[in-house]
């Protein structure tokens, strides 16, 4: 307690000290700011945001989290990230910065729509239920193609340009799809064909190649009963090529591969009416188109 000194020294009465704030209780919440609306300039996104496109973008210095409708999507150290939206992605998103300070950025995103191939085929039934026999080896299967999925290899072919597998015709686009009899629709086209090399018919035993640089997560043994003899590269950060339909394989699981090097031979196994290459891609759990990625077929 202080006291107050009078001339001679002499103490008069004591002085009570002032009052003292208590800390804040352990525990207590911190309330953030709140969230802040900025433009597509503050994540620099590579393209504007449409159904079946992957996009790339720079997550802003000092981010902690970066989110998609939610969900985590993962950034490299230089802040460089990927996001996609698949055939029927709605008209909107938001991608949200979490930073290290506290505050929250936020970027609603608009996603354009696309105009898809629709066949209507009246007089055409979608086919019979598969029996039990054939649903036990498609769940095999599919337990494979998934498992692959979920490798997540260590590889930067997600940041290079891509290119196209094969040269060639384009029978079916990605996102095209059928409606049978009675309105039963089938199910959306997940990638791209290419069935035809330019200048001529492509024959068994052309060669496919990687479209970037990634690693093999999947070369099976044995044709699958859709795929055929499929090969899945992952190129990093969830980007994967599935390529079906294959002759031979020329790689396996573990392997890494390289831009444009040939993983194998066009054919016409699994569910394929004729010699064919189907490239699949995916983001995580969504499929994207591959065109978006490579552009026009290049002239011969």
């Amino acid at each position: 307690m202080a006291l107050l000194l009078l001339a001679g020294g002499c103490a008069e009465r004591p002085i009570a000290p002032g009052p003292i704030t208590p800390p804040p209780p352990v525990g207590q919440p911190v309330i953030p700011p709140p969230p802040r609306i900025v433009d597509a300039q503050t994540f620099r996104l590579s393209a504007p945001p449409q159904q079946g496109a992957l996009l790339s973008g720079i997550a802003p210095a000092g981010t902690a989290l970066l989110l998609l409708d939610g969900k985590p999507v993962r950034f490299a150290a230089d802040g460089r990230f990927i996001i996609g939206f698949g055939r029927d992605q709605g008209p909107s998103a938001m991608l949200e910065a979490r930073m290290q300070d506290g505050r929250l950025l936020r970027l609603p995103i608009t996603v354009a729509p696309r105009h898809w191939d629709i066949s209507s085929l009246p007089t055409l039934y979608q086919g019979t239920s598969p029996s039990e026999a054939y649903q036990k080896i498609r769940a095999a299967e599919f337990a494979q193609i998934e498992a692959a999925r979920n490798v997540h290899a260590d590889s930067d072919g997600w940041r290079q340009a891509f290119h196209w597998p094969a040269a060639g015709r384009i029978s079916t686009m990605f996102g095209s799809q059928r409606i049978y009899a009675h309105g039963v629709a089938g199910a959306p086209h997940g990638g791209l064909d290419i069935a035809r090399a330019v200048g001529g018919p492509v024959l068994e035993g052309t060669p496919a190649r990687s479209p970037a640089d990634g690693v093999v997560v999947l070369a099976t043994d044995h044709p699958f009963s859709l795929e055929g003899n499929l090969v899945m590269i992952d190129h990093g950060f969830g980007v994967v090529s599935a390529l079906m339909h294959l002759q031979r394989i020329d790689v396996k699981a573990g392997d890494r591969v390289k831009r444009d090097q040939e993983i194998g031979l066009i054919g016409r196994t699994g569910r394929a009416t004729g010699p064919h290459l189907h490239w699949g891609m995916t983001w995580n759990d969504v499929r994207i188109d591959p065109i978006l990625q490579v552009g026009p077929m290049p002239n011969p």
